[in-house]
């Protein structure tokens, strides 16, 4: 099993940035991909950004240029760095690891979220 914690979530201003945090615990060994989802106010769950083992990354169109998902593979840490924040940023956001060894291959990994909210 993999356990994911996120933190870093709050209010902020339109404009402002903030730090998103998810650390991995568990059966590490066995993820590869990680990445950051949200859910705003009555839609479905969306992608914001994903990151593998050695580095690849992916972004929603909508972040591009102004989010930046990282890893640290030592500490089981992936972040995602948020700047220029916009309302419509507002959402819960979910940690997610992918299983990648046969036992759990393909299988989600969900943290139980963050709340960030930006105001205008």
């Amino acid at each position: 099993q993999v356990q994911l914690v996120e933190s870093g979530g709050g209010l902020v201003q339109a404009g402002g940035s903030l730090r998103l945090s998810c650390a991995a615990s568990g059966s590490i060994f066995s993820i590869n991909a990680m990445g950051w989802y949200r859910q705003a106010p009555g839609k479905q769950r969306e992608l914001v950004a994903t990151i593998t083992t050695g580095g690849t990354t992916n972004y929603a169109d909508s972040v591009k240029g102004r989010f930046t998902i990282s890893r640290d593979n030592a500490k089981n840490t992936v972040y995602l760095q948020m700047n220029s924040l916009k309302p419509e940023d507002t959402a819960v956001y979910y940690c997610n690891a992918v299983g990648a060894v046969p036992i759990n291959y393909g299988m989600d990994y969900w943290g139980k979220g963050t709340l960030v909210t930006v105001s205008s």
